[in-house]
């Protein structure tokens, strides 16, 4: 991977941002007191009247965002994921989910890959906050072409949307020409062994594992789950038919986001033998991101490894 370009989906939401704000008067964007860090500062230099930083006031934030979607506006509001999903819950819960605001939160530094900053900001859990809203749909795009896509997405739905991005530089899978839509994943590989689902950084570490597991006799097919709520039950049933067996990769708490999900449809749908790819049960630490990536196994490597061991045992 390390060949393929590179680009942190945080810096495609801002350049998605500004796009969007220079085809539709009605974006608005709000931040609190992080637009150098969400990348949302693209969107402020370029419509400075549209843009709102609400300070470090995350509750308010959302607040107001609500407010703008009750008189017609589109706001995105934006902040780290700890902050969006965590400090900020209620006001997500019964100001935007609850009255089903049109409102879009870009959440970004989500996960493992924040590095240095440490478990108080590597956001594990948001997936599994943010799922259990009603009526809150929820995306982790897997590289900068995704990322772009979920923005003009989310513009274009009517209803709350919470998105979650990078702070590290993730490897481009997708072709700019490739469909997307709200609720439908994307089949990158086919496979008859094993299905590997996957999102966000560890969709790019699916199809390394993918390749690697070739070389062992292992012919793994690996689906985009961009949108985890609502999930693409005819496509992961469709595969899961096909190979018997099912792998969800994560860069988050396996209780809750993309495994818990798939967990859930499986066990009403179709039982099938399971493994669930993520972080488990346990905070996050200080580190260099590779590094972190590498320890918790969510590497090409890493799943590559886990994905093995599950077959054989």
């Amino acid at each position: 991977m390390s060949e393929v370009k590179k680009i942190a989906t945080r810096e495609s939401y801002g350049k998605a941002l500004a796009e969007l704000g220079a085809e539709n008067d009605k974006i608005v964007v709000l931040d609190a007191d992080l637009a150098g860090a969400t990348k949302t500062g693209i969107f402020k230099k370029a419509f400075p009247d549209r843009f709102i930083d609400c300070g470090i006031a995350e509750g308010g934030m959302m607040a107001t965002a609500a407010g703008l979607a009750a008189v017609g506006m589109i706001p995105f509001a934006s902040t780290f994921a700890m902050f969006a999903a965590g400090r900020a819950y209620e006001q997500v819960r019964n100001s935007i989910g609850y009255p089903k605001m049109n409102v879009k939160i870009g959440a970004t530094h989500a996960g493992i890959s924040v590095g240095e900053d440490g478990a108080s900001h590597q956001c594990l859990e948001d997936l599994a906050l943010m799922r259990v809203i009603p009526g809150m749909v929820v995306m982790c795009p897997a590289d900068d072409v995704e990322a772009r896509w979920c923005v003009k997405a989310a513009a274009e739905y009517e209803g709350p949307v919470y998105m979650r991005f990078g702070r590290a530089a993730c490897p481009v899978v997708f072709d700019e020409n490739t469909k997307f839509e709200i609720g439908k994943g994307q089949l990158l590989k086919e496979g008859s062994d094993v299905t590997i689902l996957a999102n966000g950084i560890l969709v790019a570490s699916a199809l390394e594992a993918a390749d690697l597991l070739k070389k062992e006799g292992i012919n793994a097919e690996v689906i985009d789950i961009c949108t985890i709520k609502p999930l693409d039950e005819e496509l992961i049933l469709a595969s899961v038919a096909k190979t018997g067996k099912v792998v969800t990769a994560e860069e988050h708490s396996v209780i809750g986001g993309l495994g818990g999900a798939v967990a859930e449809l499986l066990s009403e749908k179709c039982p099938t033998p399971l493994l669930r790819i993520g972080v488990r049960d346990r905070f996050g630490e200080s580190g260099p991101a590779a590094e972190l990536i590498r320890k918790y196994e969510l590497d090409g490597e890493g799943v590559c490894k886990q994905v093995s061991s599950f077959l054989k045992g």
